[in-house]
């Protein structure tokens, strides 16, 4: 099989361990795997998910605090099931779009490979607690913007890992400092294994940046002014502050996009 072939097969793994398996590998082979022109035809339902964790609405997941145990463990499957997703959404964007350099799909099975080790972090993490993934219910929101933008890589590029995925850049240290609070081993462990992923968040939202800005320069759009019409195209989340202006300059946003971005936080 060849890149996109192989990045679908692994996007169709329901297995945790079967799809971190997958993407791992096909990473350290992408190289050398011949890129078709056209998209292959999936012949599963996307994305391959286990039966749980149960998905519900993202008011009714729990949220508890990371001082007791079982809160612990409920944060960190949160985080365990967006690092999951993640896998998945980098999957899909290395298969799914056409007319795109062999230089995007590597990229994003790169991105995929990390989101993988991300998720073996905090499933390892999660069974020294007495847990495993699935044990809490879940949401859904990243792999519904995911279909949302199924059709329009720019829209994808613009509102996937430029938005949806950049807000963890402004959540992780909020969170790490909840953790050191917590004090415990189990939640020191946590704030490590959360510097690991913040560093290489920042790697996966400056591909979906350059990107993005690759496709507007091509398609002559205006990086600017053609995410705000995305936005509300697709109803994308109004992201609020406190914005990590470090992080997000290191992402590779601009001056301009990040006054876009405060200037237009939703009013209470």
């Amino acid at each position: 099989m060849d890149l996109r072939q192989r990045a679908l097969q692994a996007l169709c793994a329901a297995s945790p361990t079967d799809k971190v398996a997958q993407a791992t590998a096909l990473y350290a082979e992408a190289a050398r795997l011949p890129l078709s022109a056209a998209a292959p035809v999936p012949d599963c339902v996307l994305p391959g998910r286990p039966g749980l964790p149960r998905l519900v609405h993202p008011a009714r997941v729990p949220r508890r605090s990371p001082a007791r145990p079982e809160g612990l463990a409920a944060l960190l499957h949160a985080i365990a099931h967006i690092e999951f997703n993640a896998i998945n959404l980098a999957l899909d964007a290395a298969w799914r779009f056409e007319g795109m350099p062999a230089a995007f799909h590597l990229d994003w099975l790169r991105v995929a490979a990390e989101e993988a080790y991300h998720f073996t972090l905090l499933a390892e993490h999660l069974r020294s607690l007495g847990h495993g993934y699935g044990d809490f219910d879940a949401h859904d929101g990243l792999w519904g913007m995911c279909e949302k933008t199924a059709g329009d890589v720019v829209a994808r590029m613009a509102l996937v890992p430029r938005t949806l995925e950049a807000r963890g850049l402004d959540a992780t240290p909020q969170i790490q400092d909840k953790l050191r609070q917590a004090g415990s081993p189990a939640a020191l462990r946590a704030v490590e294994i959360l510097d690991v992923i913040l560093r290489d968040e920042v790697g996966h939202v400056a591909v979906g940046n350059r990107w993005y800005r690759w496709l507007c320069e091509r398609e002559g759009l205006d990086p600017v002014a053609h995410y705000a019409l995305l936005v509300e195209r697709h109803c994308a989340p109004r992201l609020h502050p406190p914005f990590n202006r470090a992080a997000r300059l290191e992402a590779g946003f601009s001056e301009e996009e990040l006054a876009w971005l405060v200037g237009n936080v939703p009013r209470a």
